[in-house]
């Protein structure tokens, strides 16, 4: 009885032993895994930095020419205000000059 207890006891050492040489296999696979995972994120976290950079060029650029347009439209707008005024000036006068004519005023 004792030899098949003894036995046992070797067959599991046994098993134990490549349980552990497994598990330091495992252990080595998560650390290249981890690694790699590691030098992954590295990349994606400078791609998105760079991508921001750019964006934020690409934003104060269009900023900047969005500035440009609007400042154009004001120009244009204050150039149609004179025109209308004096538009409106030359239209007050040719009707005071027409009733002036039309009521003997002239």
């Amino acid at each position: 009885m004792d030899y098949t207890m003894e036995a046992r006891i070797a067959r599991l050492e046994s098993d134990v032993s490549h349980v552990r040489t497994d598990v330091a296999d495992i252990k080595t696979d998560l650390r290249s895994m981890r690694d790699k995972l590691d030098a992954k994120f590295d990349a994606l976290t400078k791609n998105i930095n760079e991508v921001r950079a750019e964006l934020k060029a690409d934003i104060a650029k269009t900023n900047e020419d969005l500035r440009a347009s609007i400042a154009s439209v004001r120009e244009s707008v204050v150039a149609v205000r004179v025109w209308g005024l004096g538009l409106c000036l030359t239209l007050a006068a040719a009707l005071l000059g027409t009733m002036a004519r039309g009521f003997g005023w002239l």
